[in-house]
Formats: C-alpha cells, structure tokens, sequence
C-alpha cells in the first residue's frame, strides 16, 4: 500500500526523493510545485477524448479508453522512473489526487519503486499556500521608493547578511515597468507564479521579518496573488530614495547596455501615457545617443504614478533618504532603521 502524505508533509518529505507531476503536458507548463518532472500519464489529447467518453458513456467507458492509451507505454514509464528516482521514493502527484496518480504510484510499486502519493493532489496543495498566509503573523517589511533607486539590489545585500527576502520581480523574471521584461526570462504564469511565491515563503521562518519591493498588482504580464498582496498593503512600508543623479546613472548602467531599437519599442508602449510628443523627443535622444535626457523623461511620468499610487496603498510611510549609490551600506542603514523602529514599538 502506497504512502498518502497531506501537502505540508509531502513537501517537506520531498526533498529525500524525486517529485513526479504525471498530469498533461499543459497542465504543467500552467503551473507546477517547483522541482517537479512531468511523467503524463495521457498526453493532452487522450485526455480531452477521455474526459468527453466519462460524460458522453460514464466511467467504465472512459477507463477502457484510458487503458488502450496507457497500455503501451507502461514500461516506458517505470524506465523514466527508475532514472529519475535513482534509488529514491517517488513522490506523485495528479490534479486531485485519484485516478492518474494512484494509477502510477501501482505501476511503480509493481516495478519495487518506493512511492508517495499526495492526498488531494495539486489542487491540495494550491489551497495550502493560502493556508499557509492564514496560519502565521507573517511580518512583510515592504521596500518602496521611485524608479531607478536600486532597490533589488539592496535586497540582495540584506539576503546576504541573513535577512529573509522575497524578489518578486526575480520570480516574475520582470523588473515591473514599460522596460521590465529587456534581458528577463519569458515570464511564467500567474498560476506558476504563485507556486514560486508559496515555495519561497514555505522556506522562511514566520517568526522572522520578510523584506520585499514595493510593487503593484501586476508585475509585466503576471499577477500577484491577492492574498499575498493584503499581506504587502498591511506590511511596514519604508520609502527608499536617492538623489536623481544617482537614479539616471542606476538606470543607464542597467538598461544602456539594450540597443536602441529594443529602447524605443520599450517607450512606444508608453506612448498614450506620455503623449506622443513626450515620446517623441525620448525616441530622438535614444537615436543621438543621449540615454540620459531620456531616462529623465521616462522618470517624470513614473515618478508621477508612483507617488499617487503608494500613498493610495500605504499611508503610513517611513522615508529613508541615501546619500550615495552603495548597496551595501544602504542595505545596513535600512536594517539598522528597522531594528530601531522595532524597539520603539
């Protein structure tokens, strides 16, 4: 008889083998639990034609269909196993923990595979990340500021001194503007998003401060989780800004590297924003080479939302102004603000 573990477990428990999604191909590429290989069992069509025999003639139907799709590839499968697993248990998963996942978790127990199923399946384990933000008094520091102050930098200088932070513009793979997605990785679902953003904070401690950028809902093409969004409005939110000197150099050392024609379709996408003679001018200073007339311009129009934005979402704000453009030292500053905000309360 195999294992069936609840998510909270079979999470943690994972880690001591391999984790096998065996749902279809587009189901995975929707979204996963991080570290997963996708085993389908049906490919995408047989499914479908499956699913339509289960309604159209009821189950027994559907099950000899499954069968004449499966049968063949039986062996094919406890191969992929036994190379995935080197050894290891097998934890398995399917949409809702039944048929698919009990069905592998047989053929790989026939085959003297150790393996886990997950009760409740991936669908179990969604819920559990909702579960997880209602169970503890997490404590998000939020890390605001305009456009170009280097904020994720920063963050990573506090992750390296220990301090647990969450880079949502890292799992997004989008730095969160018009120009976000120059350099990025193509963007993962919303869905999968999530499961990114579960996976990190299943790894903190909730006892503990969780450090993460002030961003809005969507971040390129993905959003994020409402759930997990209420957590940032109700977070302590410290407003972090550098001298316009400073930010125009930041930008131009991120972005300069981009050829013009990238830069250029970048700002058409903000052109009913600006107004085409804003954009206009932005385009003609990128074909002359003056980035940083440019990135002025693009500053105005973000600094303008962003201060109307934050105030609509934080109203309580601690400001912290830098005096230079070190990510190290501003990272200690920020952290020694807090610690002293923290002692006054």
């Amino acid at each position: 008889m195999e294992e069936i573990l609840l998510s909270v477990d079979f999470l943690k428990q994972s880690h001591e083998g391999v984790m096998i999604d065996v749902r279809t191909p587009s189901e995975f590429r929707n979204g996963h639990i991080p570290g997963a290989f996708n085993l389908p069992l049906f490919t995408d069509e047989e499914r479908a034609e499956v699913g339509t025999l289960y309604v159209k003639k009821g189950k027994d139907s559907a099950v000899e269909k499954g069968l004449e799709h499966v049968g063949p590839k039986l062996a094919g499968f406890v191969i992929q196993a036994r190379k995935l697993s080197e050894g290891k248990p097998i934890f398995i998963y399917c949409w809702r923990g039944g048929m698919r996942s009990a069905s592998m978790a047989w053929l790989f127990r026939t085959a003297g595979l150790k393996t886990i199923l997950l009760k409740g399946g991936y669908k179990a384990y969604r819920n559990s990340f909702f579960q997880l933000l209602e169970e503890f008094p997490w404590k998000l520091i939020i890390l605001g500021g305009p456009t170009g102050c280097g904020k994720t930098d920063i963050l990573h200088q506090l992750k390296t001194t220990g301090q647990q932070v969450i880079d949502l513009e890292g799992l997004a793979h989008h730095k969160g503007s018009a120009f976000g997605s120059l350099g990025e990785m193509h963007q993962p679902t919303t869905e999968h998003f999530g499961n990114k953003l579960h996976n990190c904070l299943r790894e903190m401690n909730p006892d503990l401060p969780v450090w993460c950028e002030g961003e809005s809902l969507s971040i390129g093409k993905i959003f994020i989780p409402n759930e997990f969004y209420a957590l940032m409005a109700s977070g302590l939110f410290i407003r972090f800004d550098l001298p316009l000197a400073f930010r125009v150099k930041h930008i131009l050392t991120e972005y300069g590297q981009f050829s013009a024609d990238e830069l250029i379709f970048s700002f058409l996408k903000l052109h009913k924003r600006l107004g085409g003679e804003a954009t206009s001018r932005a385009i003609g200073h990128i074909r002359q080479g003056q980035l940083e007339n440019a990135i002025l311009i693009a500053l105005r129009y973000y600094d303008k939302g962003y201060e109307s934005s934050m105030q609509k979402l934080w109203p309580q704000i601690i400001n912290f102004v830098a005096k230079n453009n070190n990510s190290e030292t501003n990272a200690k500053l920020l952290l020694e603000l807090y610690n002293k905000i923290k002692l006054e309360k």
